[in-house]
C-alpha cells in the first residue's frame, strides 16, 4: 500500500507570520503567501546588540527595509529582541567551540534555538498558526511525520542548515520558496516593485553579519600566536591564533615563495592544539587534507528518532557539497561513525555532517574527529 503524503497549503485567511529579515527572500515569501489569500503579518528579529561605534548598523538598516516591504504589501509589522537568547544559546557556544579548537557552524544553532524555537513561540503567541521563512527548503508529511526535503533549486538548498529543527517546528512552518529558483525570486520582487529586489544576500556570522573576522573574534577570545609548520616539522612562519584558521584554508597564510618549492599553494591541514601549532601542506591534493572516516555527536534526527542503523545513505560535511555516499554505524556511547566511499576533502571538526536519503534530509550531528 502506498504511503500517504500530504503537502497541502493552509486554507485562505489562515494567520501566518513571516520572519522578515529585510532581504529579498523573506520579502518574496510574504508576497507569495499574501497572493494565496493567507492572513500575513511580519515579525522582524533583532538578535545582536549593535556596536555602532564600529560602524556596523546593519540591523537598523534591515529593520527599515523590512518596514518598507510591509508598507508596500500592506501587512502588519512586529519586532522582537532576542539578543539575550542569541548570546546565551548561540554565541556563547560559538565561542566555546573556538576555545576547544573547533570551527563551529552558528547557522545551525541559529535555526534550532532562535528561528525555529524562540521566534516560532513568539509568533504563535501573537496569534499565528504558522511561521514562514525565506529558506530554500521544502516540507512534506508522510504517515503523520513531517519530512524536511531539499529545495528544488539544489544550488540554493538550505536543508543542511535546517537539519537540527524538530517535528513541532516543521508542523508550523511554511517554506514558500522551496520550489523556486533564486532568479525567479528576484524577478518576482522586481515585478512587485519590492524595494529590496536588488539587495545583496546576507553573509558572515549568523545575525551578526559581515565583519573583519579576526578583529571581531579577538574581542572575545585572546589570540595565541604560534608556529606554522610543514608535516615534516619545518617552520614556515607564524600563525596569529589557531582559532582564526579552518581546515582547507588557503588565503591569509602569509607563506610566500620558498627556495626549492614547487610554487603550489599552501593549505591548512591540521591544528596541533597541544603544541599550539598550525600544520600546513602544499598542494590541494595532499593526503593530509583527505579523510575517509569521521565520528559525530550531538545528533538530531528530523523524525525524532534515528533510522535503523547501520545505514547506507549520503551525507554532506559542508554546505554546497555534493552528496557523498557513506556507511553510518552507531557507536556504543550514542555517537556515530561515518565511513565514506570516497575520501573527503578538508572535513572539519565542529562543522556539521548532514545525512540524506534522496531529497529527504534525515538529520545530522557535529563532527568531532576524522581519520584518513
Amino acid at each position: 500500500m502506498p504511503q500517504s503524503l500530504h503537502n497541502a497549503a493552509p486554507p485562505a485567511d489562515t494567520p501566518v507570520i513571516v520572519g522578515l529579515s529585510g532581504g529579498v527572500d523573506s520579502a518574496v515569501a510574504a508576497l507569495l503567501l499574501k497572493k494565496q489569500g493567507l492572513q500575513v503579518s511580519a515579525l522582524f528579529m533583532k538578535n545582536w546588540e549593535e556596536d555602532d561605534d564600529q560602524g556596523h548598523c546593519a540591523a537598523a538598516e534591515d529593520a527599515d527595509d523590512a518596514r518598507a516591504v510591509c508598507t508596500l504589501l500592506g501587512i502588519d509589522f512586529h519586532s522582537v529582541n532576542f539578543s539575550s537568547e542569541y548570546w546565551d544559546l548561540v554565541f556563547e557556544r560559538f565561542l566555546a567551540a573556538y576555545r576547544a579548537g573547533l570551527t563551529p557552524n552558528p547557522d545551525v544553532l541559529c535555526n534550532r534555538e532562535i528561528k525555529f524555537h524562540h521566534f516560532l513561540q513568539h509568533a504563535l503567541d501573537l496569534g499565528g498558526a504558522y511561521i514562514a521563512t525565506g529558506h530554500y527548503a521544502r516540507r512534506q508529511q508522510r504517515n503523520g511525520l513531517w519530512r524536511l526535503l531539499k529545495a528544488e533549486d539544489l544550488d540554493k538548498d538550505q536543508s543542511y542548515f535546517l537539519h537540527a529543527i524538530d517535528q513541532r517546528a516543521l508542523a508550523h512552518t511554511l517554506f514558500p520558496l522551496g520550489t523556486l529558483k533564486k532568479g525567479e525570486v528576484r524577478r518576482l520582487a522586481r515585478a512587485a516593485e519590492i524595494p529590496v529586489h536588488a539587495k545583496k544576500g546576507s553573509t558572515g556570522i549568523c545575525f551578526i553579519g559581515e565583519r573583519p573576522f579576526r578583529e571581531f573574534l579577538g574581542r572575545y577570545l585572546a589570540p595565541n600566536p604560534g608556529p606554522m609548520e610543514s608535516p615534516e616539522g619545518e617552520i614556515l612562519g607564524q600563525h596569529e591564533g589557531l582559532m582564526y584558521y579552518t581546515l582547507g584554508q588557503r588565503r591569509g597564510l602569509g607563506i610566500g615563495g620558498r627556495a626549492g618549492s614547487s610554487g603550489a599553494p599552501w593549505y591548512v591541514a591540521a591544528k596541533d592544539e597541544g603544541r599550539n601549532t598550525l600544520i600546513v601542506v602544499q598542494n590541494r591534493e595532499h593526503p593530509l587534507l583527505f579523510s575517509r572516516e569521521l565520528e559525530a555527536g550531538e545528533l538530531h534526527w528530523i523524525a525524532g528518532e534515528p533510522p535503523a542503523l547501520p545505514l547506507e545513505c549520503h551525507a554532506k560535511t559542508r554546505y554546497r557539497q555534493a552528496d557523498q555516499a557513506c556507511h553510518v554505524e552507531a557507536l556504543a556511547d550514542g555517537r556515530l561513525q561515518v565511513r565514506f566511499t570516497q575520501p573527503q576533502w578538508a572535513v572539519t571538526p565542529g562543522q556539521s555532517v548532514v545525512f540524506y536519503s534522496g531529497a529527504e534530509c534525515l538529520g545530522g550531528g557535529v563532527i568531532e574527529s576524522t581519520r584518513a
